[in-house]
């Protein structure tokens, strides 16, 4: 009788492409095989000493382990209205244009639980991560996913992006209201330039959608480039919510940390849907957060020449053991298209192969949408030592399929 009882939300939810290679690596652990690990943009470094110090002193404080704010206490949305100040000369509001969030995820799948009516339309690049589109799903809307064109450094082909943009919302049905833009982008590194948002803003007040955008690797960026915001635009608060967190940039990532800016309408429903459902952060976590944003930053600059060491690395040692990757200006992941033996196979295919064989492990491409199926996704989250280590094992690995 309960067999009969259906969970149409979890039914409109594919198997996770992920997991597969997750148990192979599992099962070679458990075997006892040495797995060098670079399937997930978990970050290995711990969160700078002076935020851990702030935490341990305000969890010591027995008034902070109440029930604390659901949009966040008011010291930590000032820090992250500064904090918009300082990089971005962008004013806020933090009463109704700032809200706390339990990590960038958390606060995005809310976010579109609040605004989305069932059958809204939303348009997603694809690739893309997983839950840019699926929020939407889980929200009784659908998603009209859109090809992310880029050239071999990894820069958006703009004028492609807007002419197929322009093409989805006059061919999709109900017209979208919603574009989601995540730039520095997840899985592929893609990065746009500040015109990119001013074109994209001004085509939002015309054609009338709401733009969801997405920075979380916006410190982790290299070879000069820096992040834009779309807030920077004149009148993008009119159209736009930005939302960032603290996991990569201050390797908090366990922490659960993040927040979403701008338009009043959009952050004053998810600060209402918040209300209904959570009680916010443990205060003292709040309380370390905001001393990460207010506090020194040279600890977010160590954290992304880490990172950028790393890249240079892993470009370099994969070249010399047969595999050339373009090199990325952003993020904590390499975007890698897979040898040329292995692409008629797809992605899923090449990445249990490399598991078994060469003993490293890798995200799938096909994992974030069609347009991956020729990738893989490496996070730089092993050091130089085991990098180099995962570079002979590929050596050997393209060698046996040589003959």
């Amino acid at each position: 009788m309960f067999e009969e009882i259906r969970f149409n939300k979890i039914e409109r939810l594919p198997k996770y492409v992920f997991a597969e290679v997750n148990e192979l690596k599992m099962a070679a652990r458990r075997a006892g095989e040495d797995v060098i690990d670079f399937s997930m943009g978990n970050p290995d470094g711990p969160a700078p000493k002076h935020v851990v110090d702030k935490l341990i002193e305000a969890a010591q404080k027995p008034k902070n382990h109440g029930y604390s704010v659901s949009k966040g206490i008011y010291k930590l949305r000032l820090a992250i209205c500064n904090w918009y100040e300082r990089r971005y000369g962008v004013a806020l509001d933090p009463e109704r244009e700032a809200v706390a969030t339990m990590g960038s995820k958390e606060g995005y799948v809310h976010l579109v639980q609040a605004i989305t009516n069932p059958g809204d339309v939303a348009i997603v690049p694809d690739p893309t991560y997983p839950i840019h589109s699926y929020a939407f799903i889980l929200a009784g809307g659908s998603v009209h996913k859109m090809e992310l064109a880029f050239n071999e450094r990894y820069e958006v082909d703009e004028e492609r992006f807007f002419a197929d943009l322009h093409q989805a919302l006059t061919d999709t049905f109900p017209r979208p209201k919603y574009l989601v833009v995540n730039f520095p982008h997840n899985p592929s590194t893609a990065t746009v330039t500040p015109e990119f948002y001013k074109e994209l803003v001004a085509l939002a007040k015309r054609e009338r959608f709401y733009i969801i955008s997405d920075i979380a690797y916006a410190d982790l960026t290299f070879d000069g480039y820096r992040t834009p915001s779309i807030l920077e635009v004149d009148g993008a608060k009119d159209v736009a919510v930005e939302s960032f967190t603290l996991s990569k940039s201050y390797n908090m990532a366990g922490w659960r940390v993040g927040f979403v800016v701008g338009n009043e309408r959009l952050v004053g429903a998810l600060q209402k849907m918040k209300s209904w459902i959570d009680y916010g952060m443990f205060t003292p976590i709040q309380v370390a957060a905001t001393v990460a944003l207010n506090g020194p930053q040279e600890c977010v600059e160590e954290i992304r020449k880490t990172y950028e060491k790393r890249r240079d690395v892993l470009i370099e040692s994969f070249a010399r053991a047969g595999w050339e990757i373009a090199k990325p200006r952003a993020t904590m992941f390499v975007w890698a298209k897979i040898p040329e033996p292995f692409r008629a196979k797809g992605s899923l295919d090449f990445s249990k192969r490399l598991l078994t064989e060469a003993k490293v492990a890798v995200s799938p491409g096909v994992g974030f949408g069609e347009g991956g199926q020729e990738y893989v996704r490496i996070a730089l989250i092993e050091n130089e030592k085991r990098i180099r280590q995962a570079a002979r094992n590929i050596k050997r690995f393209l060698r046996a399929y040589k003959g």
